[in-house]
């Protein structure tokens, strides 16, 4: 193959990000997918005949815009169903689910919603928004720029560290931003998000809904120091100019990423998927060349990358290898042993990976009706069906209770559950009639105690027991299922490669984050080995369908490729 080419080991959204923006410079890319879908974890398959699922990644909001605009991806056929309402939270009290939470882009209406529980919540929850926002706006930029490398401050000339000292000018206008409220920022990332919370609310049912987005996706307690970063995580994106919204990609989140694809592809990249005997055709999958899996990274007689050996042997030849997959694979299992530094090898095996989530998704032959809000007499889905909907989010002490019984290898007794219906937007997604159904729960341990296995009798039992919670809110729920997916977290490693299932492909703590992602002194997309980047969520400013850390590496290597 021609010298300059840039071989992306995996499509997840971050490889294909990539991809596009190697290849749009004038970069020969190839794309290798190990599965037979693109995307990683923004996949839609249709485990259920003729239900499409968004089968990992389910909600669309952290996509940098200027992504979108670059790459031209509503050209190439992306398109979202905005939320407006966003978040229903049902109360089950006393047995009964009969009043609700449900909030949204309208402040009059959500302030009226949360009076219910708490007027001076209500008056109190504006001011809580515009914080949140000053914070998000001041931090937002570090999110687009490789982070600062101190180790460059004293190496090399006078000059060299000069310039190096540029690369401090996002972290002090972050500062300059947050000014006299730079304290207040410090707290809200190293603080429990309960104590946040504890500031500005009284009622537990806003802030256990609120507590929710600290949490997802963290083996970690609303009580947990730092959690308070998470929750500005998913409050970062934006959809449609409306800051901190979320919504459905029309046709399911693989939607996202064959819009990057065909980017990639219109300005000449190769993209080539697993070799899949008798693959019937279902999903999003497009006609795509086949390939067999990445083996390992193939290396030069000085030790730099030159491209991959594939599982049948074939050698693909490449200037760059950057590599989507997770900072455990891709340096303990790609690279070949005796090739990387001990300290760097010990911090990529000691990465924090544990994972809470199990995702379950359900094919039902009708709408869930919950007791909080009934469906109208038509079936026709209602706002609150288009919502992140929480249930076990009464109150604070219920997500840390579920945490702790995780955390003791045994899966909660009354899990956390995000209810999601994207059909209730895009009726495409199910029969007539019928819905999809998402339901992101925690917690649930990797291991379980006793060395118990995830086989199909602990699949189950958990599902079941999601069930009868769901029922309980939403009677009849049980009866409508046609069909569903369980997938633990080793099934979620198995499936789409996320270390311990962990969908951030690392946890998101102070400690794995900017400077330290993935380890000291590497945070920067390069690698110990020269021509290898990591351009996946392990990698700087973390996980989400964001695309951030894949236009990062892809500068990065760009740069670093004009001095080949």
């Amino acid at each position: 193959m021609p010298d300059k080419q840039v071989n992306s080991k995996t499509a997840g959204h971050n490889g294909l990000v990539a991809a596009a923006y190697l290849q749009k410079s004038g970069v020969r890319t190839a794309v290798l997918e190990r599965r037979h879908l693109l995307g990683g974890a923004a996949v839609t398959e249709e485990i259920v005949p003729g239900f499409k699922f968004s089968r990992a990644s389910y909600l669309l909001s952290l996509l940098r815009p200027q992504i979108f605009t670059e790459l031209e991806l509503q050209r190439h056929g992306l398109r979202v169903y905005a939320r407006d309402p966003y978040s229903f939270t049902p109360m089950l009290e006393d047995g009964q689910a009969r009043r609700s939470l449900l909030l949204g882009h309208n402040m009059a209406d959500t302030q009226r919603q949360i009076a219910q529980f708490s007027s001076k919540d209500a008056q109190a929850y504006p001011k809580y928004e515009a914080f949140l926002s000053r914070l998000v706006s001041a931090l937002d930029p570090l999110l687009d720029a490789a982070p600062v490398d101190p180790s460059a401050w004293s190496q090399g000339p006078l000059l060299q560290r000069l310039r190096a000292l540029r690369g401090l000018q996002p972290l002090m206008r972050a500062g300059l931003a947050l000014g006299k409220q730079l304290p207040q920022c410090y707290q809200v990332l190293t603080a429990p998000v309960t104590r946040i919370l504890d500031l500005w609310f009284e009622s537990e049912p806003l802030k256990a809904t609120l507590a929710t987005d600290a949490v997802i996706g963290a083996m970690a307690s609303p009580h947990t120091p730092g959690s308070g970063y998470v929750l500005l995580h998913h409050v970062m994106g934006e959809l449609e100019g409306q800051k901190g919204a979320w919504g459905y990609v029309a046709g399911g989140m693989g939607g996202v990423s064959q819009a990057i694809a065909s980017a990639a592809a219109a300005h000449g990249t190769d993209i080539f998927t697993e070799k899949v005997p008798g693959f019937p055709g279902r999903g999003q999958r497009t006609q795509l060349p086949s390939t067999e899996p990445v083996a390992r990274v193939l290396l030069g007689p000085r030790g730099e990358a030159q491209g991959v050996v594939l599982q049948d042997g074939t050698e693909v030849k490449s200037k760059l290898v950057l590599s989507n997959a997770s900072a455990q694979l891709t340096f303990l299992q790609l690279v070949p042993q005796g090739q990387l530094p001990e300290e760097f090898l010990q911090r990529v095996a000691q990465f924090d990976t544990r994972s809470p989530v199990t995702k379950i998704n359900v094919a039902v032959d009708r709408l869930p009706s919950f007791v909080a809000a009934p469906n109208a007499s038509d079936g026709r889905p209602l706002p609150h069906h288009q919502c992140s909907i929480h249930l076990n989010c009464e109150d604070t002490h219920l997500l840390h209770r579920a945490f702790q019984e995780a955390s003791s290898g045994e899966p909660s007794t009354r899990p956390m559950i995000e209810l999601c219906i994207p059909s209730a937007l895009d009726p495409t997604l199910a029969p007539p009639g019928c819905h999809v159904v998402s339901l992101f729960t925690q917690y649930t341990p990797y291991a379980l105690a006793g060395g118990r296995p995830w086989d199909e009798q602990e699949h189950n039992a958990y599902a079941d027991r999601v069930f009868d919670w769901v029922e309980a809110y939403a009677p009849g729920f049980k009866a409508s299922v046609i069909g569903r997916d369980i997938l633990t977290p080793p099934a979620l490693e198995k499936i789409f490669g996320l270390p311990g299932g962990n969908i951030f492909h690392g946890a998101m703590s102070l400690d794995q984050l900017y400077f330290a992602r993935p380890v000291p002194s590497y945070s920067g997309y390069r690698s110990p080995i020269p021509g290898l980047y990591l351009c996946g969520s392990g990698a700087h400013p973390g996980g989400g369908v964001m695309g951030a850390p894949g236009r990062n590496a892809a500068s990065v290597a760009l740069k670093d490729f004009k001095h080949v």
